[in-house]
Parts: C-alpha cells; sequence; structure tokens
C-alpha cells in the first residue's frame, strides 16, 4: 500500500474519532441538562464557557503552527481531548463541568486545526478531491457516536460509564494509528498573524463559517433537547441522529457536488436546504415532519465547511495552517456562540421559536458568499 493511502487512512481515523467524540458530548447535554437541574439559560451559559476556551486557544495554535509539524499539537491534544471527555461525565458540580467542557473545546480547537492542516497537505499528494471525505468521516463519526448514545439512553447506562468507553476506545484507535500521520509539513512561510488591515479573502471565508457554524452547532447542541420538549419524543436523540445521517451521507457527495455546480453555486444550494429544513421543524413540530427537516439542514450544512476549508488552502498571505487556524477561530466563535444565544431566546419565548435564528442565519450565507467570490474577482 502506497504512503500516500496509508496517510489518508490515518488521517481519515483521526477525523472520524474526532466526530464520534463530538457527538457523544453533544447527543448527553439534554442528560447534563436533567442532572444539574438547569434551564434553557443556565445551559446556554454552561455552553458559553466553550467558545471563551476556544478564543483562548487562538495564539496558543498559531504558535503550535509555526513550532512544530501539525501531527504534535494532534495527538497531544486528542490524548487532553479524550481525557476531558471523561471529566465531562464525572463533574459533580457546575464549577467542575465548566472546567471539563472549557478542557474539551481547548483541545477540541487545538486538535481540529492540525487534522484540517494536514487533509489540505495531503490534497496535494492526489488528483482528485478528497478535502470532503475526511469531513464525510467526521460525520460518520458523530452519526456512530449517536447511535451509540441512543443505545445507551435506550438501555439507560449512565452517562459516566458511557463517556468513559468512548475516551478509552478513541485514546487507544489514536495512538494506534499516529505512526501513519503526515510528517515534515510544518510551513516555513505565513505563520504569523498580520495586525492591520483585515484580508477581505480571509475574512469573507470566515463569516461564512461563523453562520454555517451558528446552524450546525444549534443541531449539535439543541436538535436533543428540541424532541425532547417541543416534539415530546423520549428517545431525544432521534432528531440529532437524522441530521447526522444525512449529513454524513452528503458530505461524501460534497467533492462531485462543488465539481459539477461550483462553489458558488454549492453556497446558496446549502443555504437554501437549511432554511427550508429549519422551518419545516418549526412550522410542523411533529416527529415525521421535524425529522424530515432536520435532515433537510444536514444535506444543507454538509459541504460547507469542506469546501471553505478547501478554499483558505488557496491563501496567499497565510499558510494552509495558519489560514485554518483564523478561519476556525470564527467557525469556533459560531459553533459555540450560537447554542447559548438559542438558550436565552428559548429561556424568553420557547424553543421553537428561537430556532428562527437559523433561518436568518442561514439565509445570510448566500450574500456573504457572493461577497466572496466578487471580492476575487476583483483582486485578479
Amino acid at each position: 500500500m502506497e504512503l500516500k493511502v496509508k496517510q489518508r487512512i490515518a488521517l481519515g481515523v483521526y477525523f472520524f474519532l474526532t466526530g464520534l467524540s463530538f457527538a457523544t458530548w453533544a447527543s448527553r447535554i439534554p442528560t447534563i441538562k436533567t442532572l444539574f437541574n438547569f434551564n434553557d439559560a443556565e445551559l446556554g451559559t454552561v455552553l458559553l464557557a466553550m467558545p471563551i476556551s476556544s478564543l483562548i486557544g487562538l495564539p496558543i495554535s498559531g504558535w503550535l503552527v509555526s513550532r512544530f509539524d501539525s501531527r504534535i499539537p494532534l495527538i497531544v491534544s486528542f490524548i487532553g481531548f479524550s481525557f476531558a471527555l471523561t471529566l465531562i461525565g464525572f463533574a459533580t458540580t457546575p464549577f467542575l463541568l465548566v472546567v471539563a467542557v472549557c478542557a474539551f473545546s481547548f483541545c477540541m480547537r487545538i486538535l481540529n486545526i492540525a487534522i484540517n492542516t494536514q487533509s489540505l497537505t495531503l490534497q496535494k499528494r492526489f488528483e482528485k478531491r478528497i478535502v470532503g471525505s475526511f469531513h464525510g468521516l467526521w460525520s460518520t463519526g458523530g452519526l456512530f457516536g449517536v447511535a451509540f448514545s441512543t443505545l445507551m439512553v435506550k438501555i439507560g447506562v449512565s452517562m459516566q460509564a458511557h463517556l468513559l468507553t468512548i475516551s478509552i476506545i478513541i485514546l487507544t484507535m489514536a495512538l494506534i494509528v499516529y505512526q501513519f500521520t503526515l510528517k515534515n509539513d510544518k510551513s516555513t512561510t505565513g505563520n504569523k498573524i498580520i495586525i492591520g488591515k483585515p484580508d477581505t479573502f480571509i475574512l469573507y471565508l470566515g463569516l461564512i463559517i461563523f453562520l454555517a457554524a451558528i446552524c450546525e452547532g444549534g443541531m449539535f447542541d439543541w436538535s436533543g433537547v428540541y424532541f425532547k420538549e417541543v416534539i415530546k419524543e423520549k428517545v431525544f436523540t432521534y432528531g440529532y441522529l437524522s441530521f447526522m445521517i444525512c449529513m454524513a451521507i452528503s458530505r461524501f457527495y460534497s467533492d462531485k457536488l462543488i465539481q459539477k455546480i461550483g462553489s458558488k453555486n454549492t453556497y446558496v444550494f446549502s443555504s437554501s436546504i437549511i432554511t427550508v429544513g429549519i422551518l419545516v421543524a418549526i412550522l410542523f413540530p411533529y416527529f415525521w415532519s421535524a425529522l424530515i427537516g432536520f435532515c433537510l439542514v444536514g444535506f444543507g450544512t454538509a459541504a460547507i465547511f469542506p469546501m471553505t476549508f478547501a478554499l483558505a488552502g488557496a491563501s496567499k498571505k497565510y499558510s494552509p495552517g495558519m489560514a485554518i487556524s483564523i478561519i476556525t477561530t470564527y467557525g469556533i466563535i459560531g459553533m459555540f456562540i450560537g447554542p447559548p444565544v438559542i438558550g436565552y431566546l428559548a429561556h424568553a419565548f420557547g424553543l421553537k421559536n428561537a430556532f428562527y435564528i437559523f433561518v436568518f442565519v442561514g439565509l445570510l450565507i448566500i450574500p456573504f458568499s457572493r461577497m466572496f467570490f466578487k471580492s476575487q474577482l476583483k483582486a485578479e
């Protein structure tokens, strides 16, 4: 087997494990809400700890990109990531829970930058597009995570045992495949953040990621609560599961879709599908209609992240690792600020009405993507 194929498989495993871990955490949020007797606003405050810790990681991730090959921060952050997941399960006070969530978020930021940097470097060794398939594996891992969580909830397994089991599995697999990750991929230029006038190339891509992340983050953190409190479904992970299934399937075909209709049209298509899906879930708050709506949101969000990261790799100002680090900051802010905002809105107006924010945000992807491509035409 060729070395680049082994590297692709190893990197795919890391994407899968990261998706599995994140979905495991997100699917247990309703359990955490019940255990600590949080109202929607209090849960939103706990979730707000995640973007704060991620932003703290911005200068650290930038330093790691310039100082080491990406495989070093990859494995170190993954070890911390797995331990933080366990700590979330065993937290006995709100303070310990926030500490665990912050550690989980901080490590995930470093990990996401490392694996996406490796994906862009590895893409150069393949003629066909492969970035979308990595994100497809992330979603597939998420799908397995939600499916396993659904089983755990259904048979009454404690959250502690559930998260500990997942932590042991992901850490073992990560250590096994580490030897096949890319080596010597440290960039020698474009590793410093340049203070001054914002680079429109990075700015518009960052804003697109920010908007998409609000929608994705909302599904990750609130789909289970929506199905439990609005749909009144006892097995509350069904909505999250349907979202992850459709996103996983769609991501494996996202590269082909982009090649066929182009990035510009893909952004419009994705935005439209997200908007329709959310409206279906809101206007028809019943089991099957909400399930279909969440499926559409999964299809709509699928292509945006891999497509935007691939575009970021073409930055003339920053190295791929630094470009991803900056854009990921926008995504993290969106993914982790969106859910707390939903919590505050839900506390004030009800969860179903709070979901209208996703309609507005989803539609905004269209004008910002047009601004991006228009700015590139001017630059040429």
